[in-house]
């Protein structure tokens, strides 16, 4: 897997349009005074970063003593782990539920028994679908845990009880990276719900140059190693790009909190927020459980569908960053068995072009 998303979410004027797109700080503060608004506290607490991992680590750095353990999903992505790693602390996986892809009540009761230092809880609604948000807050409140949400996968999603994600933690934290359910290929924030906790500081510093011209120029190249991988191109193009730093694989983003997101990036964010359905959305992709997965994508791209960037392929993803992860197989076994047998639709195919893609999934798809 060389890179998640394949700038889904861009096609055609929507590349240009990213492009030569064009902010200023007004775009930004704008930014903060609507997401302080939605979800419920004020400008001052809401600050903006260059990726979701740096707001994420702000959240833990603000709220956590040094040394606490963090209870995160066992499926999840290294950055989250990097996160709460530049934090000073320690992450500990919790196994998940097979059906929602995140740990539930159960799995979270026992991740806190058998560690004696649980400070904080970060529920991530995997792919977008809701966890059991209701039964969890009551644990966190109960255990007197700080409560912290991550909508890299499900901003604008509504839990069962009615609540739209976000609205519940202490903390809000927001990815807008590539793939993301807000996507202007990097950028983060996050919000401190309570207003009593102290301010984050809101980072002066512009990214590098190269770094926001990758940001500019990567759904341009995506485009075309999309459209390549149908010649047994674009894995040969990605490396290329990768090597003479033109992209930058999702995981590699490097951690910043002192680094602010750019003001056109902002610009973007915005609107994309504002467009969500007020009535919630849907999960940002579907899954399946497979039989033979290498076996299964490689017929699939026989048939022109190239669904290789998967969420996730190993439980702490990407797989060139799994043994930094210190994860323990026996102590998560659901976690590990999904990572063997998931893959999921990438967004940029229309469901009318996925008929005979579905069929071909049907043959070696495990029965629940």
């Amino acid at each position: 897997m060389y890179f998640l998303g394949q700038a889904a979410n861009y096609k055609g004027l929507k590349t240009w349009k990213h492009f030569f797109a064009f902010g200023t700080k007004d775009d930004s503060e704008e930014l903060r005074a609507y997401l302080a608004a939605h979800y419920g506290t004020t400008k001052d607490h809401v600050a903006l970063y260059h990726n979701g991992r740096s707001a994420l680590a702000v959240a833990m750095r603000k709220l956590l003593p040094q040394g606490s353990e963090v209870i995160i999903t066992a499926l999840t992505c290294s950055a989250v782990v990097q996160a709460v790693r530049a934090a000073k602390c320690v992450p500990v996986y919790a196994d998940i539920d097979m059906e929602k892809l995140h740990f539930g009540p159960e799995e979270l009761v026992k991740a806190i028994k058998t560690h004696d230092n649980v400070s904080a809880v970060i529920v991530q609604n995997n792919l977008g679908i809701p966890c059991d948000i209701e039964i969890i807050e009551k644990i966190c409140k109960r255990k007197k845990l700080v409560l912290i949400e991550d909508l890299a996968h499900c901003a604008g999603v509504f839990y069962e009880d009615g609540r739209e994600v976000g609205t519940v933690g202490r903390v809000t934290c927001l990815s807008f990276g590539k793939g993301k359910s807000i996507d202007t290929i990097s950028g983060g924030a996050v919000v401190f719900r309570n207003e009593e906790d102290e301010p984050p500081k809101q980072p002066e510093k512009r990214p590098k140059l190269g770094e926001s011209m990758r940001d500019r120029w990567y759904p341009v190249f995506a485009g075309q190693i999309r459209t390549l991988y149908y010649i047994g191109l674009g894995k040969f193009l990605t490396a290329f790009l990768i090597k003479i730093g033109c992209i930058e694989r999702s995981a590699d983003s490097r951690l910043a909190t002192n680094t602010r997101l750019t003001h056109w990036q902002a610009k973007l964010a915005l609107k994309q927020l504002k467009s969500l359905p007020r009535n919630g959305r849907e999960p940002i992709r579907d899954y399946y459980l497979v039989k033979h997965r290498k076996e299964l994508l490689h017929k699939l791209e026989k048939y022109g569908y190239v669904f290789n960037d998967i969420w996730y392929d190993t439980p702490v993803a990407p797989a060139r960053y799994y043994k930094k992860s210190k994860f323990h197989e026996d102590e998560c076994p659901v976690a590990t068995a999904v990572s063997k047998h998931i893959i999921n639709i990438p967004t940029h195919y229309a469901k009318s072009d996925l008929v005979t893609a579905y069929k071909i999934i049907k043959e070696y798809k495990i029965d629940d």
